[in-house]
């Protein structure tokens, strides 16, 4: 039996992440911050009494910020794959706190691969290690971008990310580690967090139709993003992992859509045209530096990995829309929508 650690389980992407490899047999351990209030609702319907017999998934607490605890939590778990899933990922928030995003999202990586190097060291066991690398990395450069394509960040987010990154390449260079980065594009789904803009523009519409808000606030409309679906986008993160080599690999559609298409399509999924009349413009919500537009050139996974998105960008839109629907209660209006 596989073991894995998984930083960030409580995410979007660490609890799609947390089921496929529960599915594939593994024993998957997850690394969760204490919190005052209960924050692993994505997780509730894998979450087992670790009192029960044959229980394959854990949780422990947990940071990125606290090299003991990581290094603690590999000599007692003893996973064969770790996926550091775990950041600050909110690139609008990492203006308002640059040192935390660099600790946690840079520095954090440095200590993993810091616990690993030890680790494999005292024991002679292998750790495969995958880090969840971004597409803010690219920044200002000009689209399509690929494995080759310049980094040029745009927010301390992207410029912890690259930092995370370069020092990935560092260790599998200098130690031997099976170290690997998935360049990750957008990709959304219905887990996705309220506070980023599509699961916004989505749960927005659905208030909207439910008499609760009569407006969505957003910030620059123009930006266009490479969005995909992200319980596929995990599964290219295992298929990294499985590989005889550790390689870095750029993972997206290949399409552009601005946030301005975004909220058009979610607002044509429930049959209004005149989106305008719902959306408001709050300048709080630029950039200081913004990045106008990201395309995946993701050819390389195609041929080493035989990865491909299936689903496209209407139909992602739709399952949020759906999603959100349900959840305010207006099951009629989700029925509608076909996917």
């Amino acid at each position: 039996m596989k073991t894995a650690l998984i930083t960030g389980i409580t995410g979007q992407d660490g609890s799609y992440l947390a089921e496929l490899l529960l599915a594939k047999g593994y024993d998957v351990h997850g690394v969760i911050r204490r919190a005052s209030t209960f924050n692993t609702g994505r997780l509730d319907d894998i979450y087992k009494d670790p009192h029960a017999a044959g229980s394959r998934f854990h949780l422990h607490f947990g940071d990125l910020a606290d090299g003991n605890t990581i290094r603690r939590l590999l000599y007692h778990v003893h996973p064969s794959e770790i996926y550091n899933l775990g950041a600050q990922s909110h690139v609008r928030v990492s203006f308002d706190i640059p040192e935390y995003t660099a600790n946690v999202t840079g520095l954090g990586v440095l200590r993993v691969l810091e616990a690993i190097k030890d680790y494999q060291e005292d024991t002679g066991k292998k750790v495969k290690f995958y880090q969840a690398s971004s597409s803010e990395m690219f920044g200002s450069a000009p689209p399509p971008q690929n494995e080759e394509t310049r980094f040029h960040p745009r927010s301390p987010y992207g410029i912890a990310k690259v930092f995370a990154f370069d020092t990935v390449r560092n260790y599998r260079e200098a130690y031997g580690i099976f170290a690997t980065n998935g360049i990750l594009f957008n990709h959304e789904s219905e887990r996705r967090g309220e506070t980023f803009v599509t699961r916004k523009i989505t749960r927005g519409v659905a208030r909207i139709l439910a008499g609760l808000d009569k407006k969505i606030y957003l910030g620059n409309l123009a930006a266009r993003r490479d969005w995909g679906y992200a319980p596929e986008y995990v599964e290219v993160m295992y298929l990294m992992l499985q590989q005889d080599e550790p390689d870095d690999f750029v993972i997206g559609t290949g399409g552009s859509h601005s946030v301005g298409d975004f909220v058009e399509a979610a607002f044509a999924t429930v049959g209004i045209d005149d989106w305008k009349e719902y959306v408001d413009i709050d300048p709080r919500y630029y950039r200081p530096s913004e990045v106008d537009n990201l395309i995946a050139d993701a050819r390389k996974a195609k041929a080493k990995l035989g990865w491909a998105p299936k689903v496209g960008f209407d139909e992602l839109v739709k399952r949020m829309v759906k999603y959100d629907l349900e959840k305010q209660g207006l099951h009629d209006q989700a029925a509608k929508i076909k996917i």
